[in-house]
């Protein structure tokens, strides 16, 4: 993926992780697009920045999604690189029988919601020659945090359908991963301040530096995630997977 001269999309672009993204690939000369569902969060990301563009979108809505490709490809036809970040993670015990609400809408927003928007934008970004799909997935997609099971089920699930793109559009369309550890962002009730997981500013410091390498790495990943995404391949899945749980619960409890 080349650095700089690209019309990027960006789901989920008005706050965390997206936001931030939106800002640093424009600071680098990129025509960058931001969606959200809530305006006045969009309208902050692109504050003052004059190729910076907010369109609010609902990923959940397969209908708004055709709808919204075909106008902003009409406005931005030499569109070329789709990130799809937008997401939400939501508690659930597995203890006892619950309303299933939760799992429902994050099946739908993490999983459906990053395989319509590629969906309709994928003969363009064919058909443009230099088009680029980045998905976001989390280190959970590797070790799940058994209180948020569907988010980390959704994100192991956009891994491998992530690892099926790039298989199938080898040559065609460039396909990238990037896989978060925690980090402090409002992806959470807390987390923005949640001890123990990685400032955002450091995280994004470091993601952009990888982006910036030629060739991209096929995933993005840093250092600190390599816990997580190694795991099973260092034959401590078990291990790890306590002490991730055990972790993450009392970083919670500390705040409460």
């Amino acid at each position: 993926m080349k650095s700089s001269g690209n019309t990027i999309l960006i789901t989920g672009g008005g706050s965390g992780i997206g936001r931030e993204l939106a800002q640093r690939f424009h600071d680098l000369g990129n025509t960058v697009i931001v969606t959200g569902r809530r305006r006045s969060a969009l309208e902050e990301t692109v504050a003052g920045r004059d190729k910076l563009h907010a369109a609010e979108l609902d990923v959940t809505d397969p209908q708004a999604i055709q709808d919204f490709a075909r106008s902003v490809l009409a406005q931005h036809p030499g569109l070329n690189v789709i990130i799809n970040n937008a997401g939400i993670m939501r508690d659930e015990p597995l203890d006892r029988g619950r309303d299933l609400n939760d799992a429902e809408e994050t099946v739908t927003t993490n999983i459906l919601g990053p395989i319509r928007v590629t969906n309709a934008f994928i003969d363009h970004l064919i058909a443009c020659g230099d088009g680029t799909i980045v998905n976001v997935t989390s280190g959970l997609a590797f070790v799940p945090f058994t209180l948020a099971p569907t988010y980390s089920a959704s994100k192991a699930a956009i891994h491998s359908y992530t690892a099926s793109l790039r298989e199938e559009l080898k040559g065609r369309v460039e396909v990238i991963e990037l896989a978060p550890p925690g980090v402090q962002t409002d992806l959470t009730p807390g987390q923005s301040t949640r001890q123990g997981y990685m400032p955002l500013r450091a995280f994004i410091d470091e993601v952009m530096n990888l982006f910036q390498q030629q060739p991209t790495p096929p995933e993005i990943l840093v250092e600190r995630v390599s816990f997580l995404r190694n795991a099973e391949r260092e034959n401590r899945y078990d291990a790890t997977l306590s002490q991730l749980n055990e972790t993450a619960r009392a970083a919670r409890a500390a705040q409460e």
